[in-house]
């Protein structure tokens, strides 16, 4: 395959990119009353409206020849058949495997995978069922009151924004809290209102060692035997999701007490799997596989709609437009739904980790943006922070506006207004108002000419900011699902058509080998010589003034 810069659709859309940026989509949608009926897609769980994008459908039809150009349907194939397509680690990519609904049975390697995510589906089902119902009891034979699932990153992102999403649905037999900051203030302020009695710890490592996981998880367990007076009390107020079986056992808990993670599983995509046994525990397994119903039929719909009726494939495709093509550093995620508070950190992280990259599947640097940051924030509260920037600022941000038409929670007015502003929003970006506009409005409103001379400059609004809309029926376990995985799979397609390995985090690991070395420099009495200056005179003076305390 030719390198992406080199293939003619990649060149033929760099050139339609500056052609496109004379256009302006207010001029789009005078144009064509159609619009609309042309760039949507009416899916079981929501409405995907796309047609306020700077594109057209040439457009369209280059970047859909770009995907093919990629073979994004030959890797899409790759993914689902358990091909080891993380090439830096030699690995399956399957969390596509662990909501797959279907029943038939997935072999790689020998190995049925599908019994595999059953069973510790099983799992979960029987343990949380316990939790709930008060059959599992602690070292004093007191029922489970309060849950703690330590983890970090997709071990606490994914299951914490889903349980918030969600919580509408929860039953509060049993709460739910998640550490993930090794900053002692969090689980400090976690566990002083529990009962050690009657707190259950989920700790969620894939190996059992992460360095801030497994400080909370020591803090939690002398917190525990504290008041139990006895280290056998781990065996009944702590459980694993772990691959290290060994190291969990070390810690104290029991091999039947310990839920299995894979290697072909990311955390970031790893909610799906036992990871996500905090929100089995908080919702019940039945609103836990509804969740997984609807992101297998996310899943079906990406693996076998045509690309050009193919959200996941159409959200990826824009991103590469809007950041690639169009040169947007950065796009924002804007739920109008509370429930959804948490959903802008996790696809932040989903994103960004995946394909925050910039070299090629051959170890070679990139010529080219990759993908965007992502940043956001709940709608209204947004609108009253930083859309400022949204509307008026030099950088064009694209945005991805999420809604429902019915709230979880109805109260009278409420819900009619919060969407009037998601629908408002969207329409300002796309034609924002110009100069003359003002200066008419102004004059209407008796305005004085030297008025309207100094403030209708400020006042214009370039417009031409591309949005998408998703607009739900209603926040519910599968349309939830269908949600997560849409986003899941734009981001596979998108590394595909960057040519871009998505499945690793070598950045992260860098950060986390530096300070293991430097806690030990830390606990050293003697003041460090090596590190730039900076960091070197960083840490002396921390241990200077610390030493003074």
């Amino acid at each position: 395959m030719s390198a992406r810069t080199n293939l003619p659709s990649w060149k033929f859309l760099q050139d339609h990119a500056k052609s496109m940026k004379l256009h302006h989509m207010r001029d789009l949608f005078k144009n064509s009353d159609y619009r609309f009926n042309d760039f949507n897609l009416k899916l079981p769980a929501f409405l995907f409206d796309y047609s306020k994008n700077l594109i057209t459908k040439e457009t369209m039809q280059g970047l859909f020849t770009l995907a093919r150009d990629c073979e994004l349907e030959l890797w899409r194939e790759k993914m689902f058949k358990g091909d080891r397509i993380n090439s830096t680690e030699d690995r399956s990519v399957l969390h596509v495997a662990l909501r797959d609904r279907s029943g038939t049975p997935l072999i790689v390697d020998g190995e049925n995978l599908t019994e595999k995510v059953n069973n510790a589906l099983e799992q979960i089902n029987e343990f949380s069922e316990k939790v709930r119902t008060g059959q599992w009891k602690g070292y004093s034979g007191k029922r489970i009151k309060d849950v703690v699932n330590i983890g970090v990153g997709g071990s606490n992102l994914g299951p914490q924004m889903v349980t918030e999403a969600l919580k509408h649905y929860s039953d509060n037999s049993v709460r739910v809290h998640y550490v993930s900051n090794v900053d002692g203030t969090q689980i400090a302020d976690i566990l002083r209102p529990l009962d050690p009695e009657n707190t259950l710890f989920i700790v969620s490592s894939k190996t059992f060692t992460t360095t801030e996981t497994m400080t909370n998880a020591q803090t939690a367990m002398k917190w525990l035997v504290t008041s139990a007076f006895d280290e056998s009390a781990i065996g009944k107020h702590f459980v694993a999701v772990s691959s290290n079986k060994v190291n969990a056992c070390e810690f104290g808990i029991k091999e039947e007490n310990i839920f299995d993670m894979w290697d072909w599983v990311g955390g970031r995509f790893s909610l799906w799997s036992a990871i996500g046994l905090p929100i089995a525990i908080d919702l019940g397994f039945d609103k836990f596989i509804e969740l997984l119903e609807g992101a297998h039929e996310m899943d079906m719909h990406f693996k076998n709609a045509p690309l050009e009726q193919n959200a996941p494939v159409i959200m990826a495709l824009l991103s590469v437009w809007n950041c690639t093509f169009l040169g947007s550093q950065s796009q924002a995620i804007l739920p109008y739904d509370q429930p959804l508070h948490k959903l802008t950190a996790y696809l932040q992280q989903a994103e960004m980790e995946s394909n925050g990259k910039s070299v090629n599947w051959q170890g070679k640097e990139v010529d080219y943006a990759t993908v965007p940051s992502i940043w956001g924030e709940i709608g209204i509260n947004g609108q009253h922070a930083f859309y400022q920037y949204l509307h008026q600022s030099n950088n064009v941000v694209p945005a991805d506006f999420i809604g429902s038409v019915e709230s979880v929670t109805p109260v009278q007015g409420h819900h009619d207004t919060l969407m009037a502003n998601f629908f408002a929003q969207t329409e300002a970006l796309m034609s924002g108002v110009n100069e003359q506009q003002v200066r008419e409005d102004l004059k209407a409103k008796g305005r004085t000419q030297e008025y309207i001379d100094k403030v209708a400059p400020h006042k214009v609004h370039k417009g031409n900011r591309p949005t998408n809309t998703i607009l739900l029926d209603r926040i519910e376990p599968k349309s939830l699902g269908s949600l997560i995985a849409l986003y899941e799979n734009k981001i596979f397609s998108q590394g595909i058509i960057l040519e871009i390995c998505s499945f690793d985090q070598w950045g992260v690991e860098l950060g986390k080998g530096l300070a293991n070395r430097i806690y030990d420099e830390i606990k050293d009495e003697s003041l460090v010589a090596n590190h730039d200056s900076s960091t070197r005179e960083l840490i002396n003076y921390y241990k200077l003034i610390k030493a003074k305390k």
